[in-house]
């Protein structure tokens, strides 16, 4: 069973905003999955959530379990997205996996390379 993602109010209406007013074909299938996400997402108000919870704005390493590759990035907008500094897009594929889910968790995520599973090993919020 996947776990439930919990979500700021303000991280909410912020990503259900940007599902409405995406309009870029690229992106389709993560839009997608995105919405699914936020559609059975537990809402909390702002202060009120972990702060072991994945969010935008985040920096989060994150562990391929099969490989135990690590990675570290910080989940952003769209247009705030630059991958030489790690600032990667929410409406990729690794982020919306990833969102809402608290430090230790695993999740298994359908990506461009197939289905993986993926440990949150630390998350940063400032």
């Amino acid at each position: 069973m996947k776990p439930t993602p919990v979500l700021t109010s303000t991280d909410y209406n912020t990503l259900r905003e940007l599902t409405k007013s995406a309009k870029d074909s690229t992106n389709i299938r993560e839009i997608a999955l995105l919405t699914q996400e936020l559609d059975r997402a537990i809402i909390n108000k702002d202060g009120v959530v972990d702060d072991t919870i994945v969010r935008m704005n985040s920096q989060v390493t994150i562990e391929d379990v099969k490989t135990k590759q690590q990675m570290k990035v910080q989940i952003v907008l769209p247009s705030q997205a630059n991958l030489k500094e790690g600032k990667v897009s929410i409406l990729a594929p690794l982020c919306v996996a990833i969102i809402g889910f608290q430090e230790n968790a695993e999740v298994e995520w359908q990506l461009p390379s197939g289905i993986k599973t993926l440990k949150i090993i630390t998350v940063t919020n400032a």
